[in-house]
């Protein structure tokens, strides 16, 4: 208990007693002005029945030992009855030799009363009061000169008993707001707090996913929503493990396929000094390919680090890098597909060579992949891939269209997403995703473009370089 009590329904029920008790207090400062002004109304009511009688009996004088009872009896020290601009002493005892304060009954303002209540109930007590006030509905007023003492004992005995009863009205409630909330926030709070501080302490176990609480208010939302994150974290996780395991795969890989790739290397080098016309047509793409294939081990492992390497950026024709990939596409005319280039000559693009070859290849490569067992044997049915380019501006806008069966519902979804965003069956989606970074590093974008045929159209748009002002004072 002294645990919660020091925990959020701790803090909850000292600040209910504290509003209960500051509307209390809020409530009590006009309560006691009222019962002050009816406290000393009660006491002008006594001398008033007092004094009617007194003043039947002139013009005869009462006695002493009246006189002090009847003062007594109205706790004053003197009383006083006018009626018709005339003044009649009716008891008098010890007459102070002055009156501190006087008070109109008649008619008090609020404030005012509330004032005077404060001043009386903190700094009075050895005042001498005279008050005064009409005697019902007649003409006569009746005045009376009082100790402000017994006063301010009834309004310090007053407060006693509001402070009292507003303290039991204020444990009473907190407790009842307390065992509410506790009950309906406090209680499902912790429990979703245990359940976080559970799951850290093991998130692959999946008995430590919390099991959400039925209804509709905020904190079951709250509890479906920390349920449902928790199962995805669980299968991000699952999934982190077997990127490691493959990547730690990868690595051994990679190793045996450099040295591989390597001899390969070294023996393509020959082919350039064999004489034969057809060795000497191949020979180069067969190196370039293999020298590719070097570089892509090297940098496969860089997937999932900081980046890519820094593009390279230069100025070449881009007619030259599509003939590239058309001819490592190296598409069989028998397979009735179709590979088309439609970029201008004349058309140069600002950018790293070899990166924009791994874009654009991976892009081809994918379309050729899709073509390879659609509509075989329907004449119908295009099989067409269309390589375009435009320079519009200070960007150049490259085109890969197919005409195959498009993208399943899911591959779109996860798009350029690493082992998600696969575009066949059986892929990995870690293409898409390094041309995506590949494609940003360039400062450019890759897209995927609705149209209105079947296939697949993918836009990538490669900006140049800006040019510092002073190259440019330089050139002009």
């Amino acid at each position: 208990m002294p645990h919660r009590l020091r925990g959020l329904s701790g803090k909850l029920l000292w600040l209910t007693m504290a509003f209960v008790m500051l509307a209390e207090v809020l409530i009590f400062v006009p309560s006691v002005a009222t019962m002050r002004l009816r406290w000393l109304q009660d006491r002008l009511n006594t001398a008033a029945a007092a004094g009617v009688v007194i003043d039947g009996l002139q013009p005869i004088e009462l006695p002493r030992n009246v006189q002090d009872d009847t003062l007594m009896a109205t706790g004053t020290k003197a009383i006083v009855l006018r009626r018709d601009d005339t003044s009649r002493l009716l008891a008098v005892d010890g007459m102070p030799p002055q009156v501190d304060a006087k008070y109109d009954l008649t008619d008090v303002p609020m404030l005012e009363s509330i004032g005077d209540a404060l001043y009386a109930l903190v700094l009075g007590g050895d005042r001498v009061l005279r008050v005064y006030g009409p005697v019902g509905d007649s003409d006569m007023i009746i005045e009376v000169v009082m100790q402000e003492k017994s006063l301010r004992n009834a309004m310090l005995a007053y407060a006693r008993n509001v402070f009292s009863v507003s303290l039991m009205i204020s444990l009473i409630t907190a407790s009842l707001i307390y065992i509410a909330i506790n009950r309906m926030m406090i209680r499902p709070v912790r429990r979703l707090t245990s359940s976080m501080q559970a799951f850290a302490d093991s998130p692959e176990d999946p008995a430590r996913v919390l099991v959400p609480a039925p209804g509709s208010d905020e904190i079951a939302l709250a509890g479906r929503h920390l349920a449902l994150m928790q199962g995805q974290l669980q299968r991000t996780l699952k999934q982190q493990r077997n990127l490691a395991d493959l990547g730690l795969a990868v690595s051994k890989i990679n190793h045996d396929m450099r040295n591989i790739l390597a001899s390969a290397q070294l023996m393509s080098d020959r082919l350039v000094d064999v004489d034969d016309p057809m060795v000497k047509g191949f020979a180069p793409k067969l190196v370039r390919t293999i020298d590719r294939a070097v570089g892509y081990t090297s940098e496969v492992l860089a997937y999932g680090q900081a980046s890519e390497a820094e593009p390279k950026r230069r100025r070449f024709r881009l007619a030259d890098l599509c003939q590239e990939v058309r001819d490592i596409l190296a598409i069989d005319p028998e397979s009735g597909i179709d590979f088309l280039e439609a970029v201008a000559v004349d058309t140069e693009v600002d950018a790293d060579s070899e990166q924009l070859f791994r874009v654009i290849h991976n892009l081809c490569r994918n379309a050729v992949q899709a073509l390879a067992n659609h509509g075989i044997g329907d004449p119908l049915i295009l099989r067409r891939i269309t390589l375009s380019a435009q320079r519009v501006g200070s960007v150049v806008a490259i085109s890969i269209d197919d005409t195959g069966p498009g993208l399943a519902a899911k591959a779109r979804e996860n798009l350029f997403t690493a082992f998600r965003g696969s575009a066949r069956s059986g892929g990995t989606g870690l293409g898409l995703a390094i041309a995506r970074e590949l494609v940003l590093a360039h400062g450019g974008t890759i897209a995927l473009v609705e149209k209105p045929g079947p296939g697949t159209l993918f836009r990538i748009e490669i900006p140049d370089r800006p040019v510092a002002l002073d190259d440019w004072r330089a050139r002009a």
